[in-house]
C-alpha cells in the first residue's frame, strides 16, 4: 500500500510502498476514501508533539469502507463505510475509563501519532473505536467532522448553557461549530487574524453574526470563548472580552505559553479550561446531530501525494475551511 510517511520531526512526509499491518483481533481494515489534515498533524510533525511512534503514518480523520473484519468483531460488516478519529484505545479499567471520560486514560492509544493513520491507502482500527457516519454526505466532506467537529462539539459542551460565544481562530473547527451552535439558538461572534477578510466573510456566512480582528472588541461582553488557535496570547484577549461567569475554552492540543496577565481579568468568577481529547459518546452525540443540522463542510481536496503541500497550506494559513487528502 501507499503511505506517506514521517520518518522523524521536522522532515517532508515521504511517499513508501509498505506492506499491510497484519490484521489483529477486534480490528478491521479500512480502505480509506478521505482524511481530513488536523493542525495536530502538523504540530506533531513540527515537533511540538514530541513522543510520535516514528516511523509514523499521520491523520486522524479518516472515512472509509471495511476491506476486512478481524476475529470477535460484529458491529461491522464488509462495505460499511465507518469514521476512525483521534482516539484509538483505552485501557478501560481505570478511574477514568470507569467514570465515563475516557479521554483522559493515562494509557490511551491516539491514531495518527501511537498507531497508523490515515495518509495511507489503508488502515487498521480498533473496531470498538470507530464511528457509525451518517448517509448523504460525501467522504471528503465528514472527513473534518471526524476530529474538528468531535474536539469543537467538546469544546462547545464546556461553554455550557453561553448563549454569546467567541471563536478565536476561524478555520476547520470554527466553520463547523458555527453551524451547530446557530442550531442551538446561540450567537456567534468570530475573532480572526487582523486583516484577515476572507476568514471574517467566511465566518459570517456560515452563520456568526459579527466578525473582526482579535485587537477589536465584539459588540457585547461573551458568555464563553473557545480558543481553536494555538496561540497562548489569545487567553488574556478572550478573558477581556468575557461577562463575569464566563468561561474561556482552549479546544487545541498545543498551544504556545500563555503570557501572564492580572489577576482582575479571571476574577468575577471567571474559568479557564482545557479540552483534551474525546469519547466515544461525543462522537455518537455528535453523528447524530450532523444530518439534523445538517452540518456542511468546506474543504479543499489534495491528493495523497501532496500531503506535504496541505500541510505547507495549513502552516500558512491559507485554507478556508479543511483540507483533506482524498
Amino acid at each position: 500500500m501507499r503511505a506517506m510517511l514521517l520518518e522523524s520531526a521536522n522532515t517532508p512526509l515521504v511517499m513508501r510502498e509498505l506492506s499491510p499491518p497484519k490484521l489483529q483481533p477486534h480490528q478491521v481494515r479500512v480502505d480509506v476514501k478521505a482524511c481530513g489534515v488536523c493542525r495536530t498533524d502538523l504540530h506533531i510533525v513540527d515537533g511540538e508533539l514530541d513522543q510520535p511512534n516514528l516511523p509514523l503514518i499521520p491523520g486522524h480523520q479518516i472515512v472509509g469502507t471495511i476491506s476486512e473484519i478481524g476475529e470477535g468483531v460484529s458491529r461491522f460488516a464488509l462495505g460499511d463505510r465507518i469514521g476512525i478519529a483521534w482516539l484509538g484505545a483505552t485501557c478501560g479499567s481505570c478511574l477514568y475509563c470507569s467514570s465515563q471520560r475516557e479521554n483522559l486514560c493515562g494509557e490511551a492509544k491516539f491514531t495518527g501519532y501511537d498507531i497508523n493513520g490515515g495518509y495511507a491507502d489503508s488502515c487498521v482500527a480498533d473496531a470498538g473505536y470507530c464511528f457509525v457516519l451518517p448517509s448523504g454526505f460525501a467522504d471528503s466532506e465528514l472527513a473534518p467532522l471526524l476530529c474538528a467537529g468531535l474536539i469543537g462539539y467538546r469544546a462547545l459542551r464546556m461553554a455550557g448553557d453561553a448563549k454569546t460565544i467567541g471563536f478565536y481562530g476561524f478555520g476547520a473547527a470554527a466553520h463547523i461549530l458555527v453551524q451547530l451552535a446557530k442550531y442551538q439558538g446561540r450567537n456567534i461572534f468570530a475573532f480572526t487574524r487582523t486583516g484577515d477578510k476572507e476568514a471574517q466573510d467566511f465566518a459570517l456566512e456560515t452563520g456568526a453574526i459579527w466578525s473582526g480582528s482579535t485587537e477589536e472588541f465584539p459588540p457585547q461582553e461573551l458568555d464563553a470563548a473557545i480558543i481553536f488557535a494555538p496561540a497562548g496570547q489569545l487567553v488574556p484577549v478572550a478573558l477581556r472580552h468575557l461577562a463575569r461567569g464566563g468561561v474561556v475554552v482552549c479546544a487545541g492540543i498545543h498551544m504556545s505559553d500563555i503570557p501572564a496577565f492580572p489577576y482582575e481579568l479571571l476574577w468575577g468568577e471567571r474559568t479557564l479550561k482545557s479540552v483534551s481529547n474525546l469519547t466515544r459518546r461525543d462522537g455518537e452525540e455528535f453523528f447524530d446531530l450532523v444530518p439534523k443540522i445538517p452540518i456542511r463542510t468546506k474543504v479543499r481536496l489534495f491528493p495523497l501525494v501532496e500531503a506535504n503541500s496541505a500541510l505547507q497550506a495549513l502552516r500558512q494559513g491559507s485554507i478556508t475551511g479543511a483540507a483533506v487528502l482524498a
